[in-house]
């Protein structure tokens, strides 16, 4: 697949996963928040709890959860230790979620998936 292509996949991802949370009772506050050493897909918000949320889609679940690797985790950590204070508010719960989609699944939301 071609750049282009899988850059159109990965925005089309990221708008069903923004639907996904919303209908649970998120607020998104950024997509695509880049900062110098990484990029967050998705800010949101639900009551004190501030997620930044990382969205794999793949043709199935374990490739999925196989793209998400330290490495690219570790470059969600340090755009959300970036922009926390941009977003943060005194009594927050901070935590790196992930979203992954599947054709034909709901999406999987994982809670926490970040615990450095």
């Amino acid at each position: 697949m071609n750049r282009h292509a899988a850059e159109q996949r990965g925005r089309r991802a990221e708008t069903l996963a923004c639907w996904y949370l919303r209908l649970r009772g998120w607020r998104i506050l950024a997509r695509r928040a880049r900062v110098p050493g990484g990029e967050v897909d998705i800010v949101a918000r639900r009551g004190r709890t501030l997620a930044f949320v990382e969205v794999k889609a793949r043709a199935t679940a374990d490739s999925a959860g196989f793209a998400l690797d330290d490495w690219r985790l570790r470059r969600v950590v340090v755009a959300a230790e970036r922009l926390a204070p941009r977003f943060m508010r005194e009594g927050d719960d901070l935590r790196i979620d992930a979203m992954f989609l599947v054709p034909g699944r709901l999406p999987m939301h994982l809670s926490n998936v970040w615990q450095g």
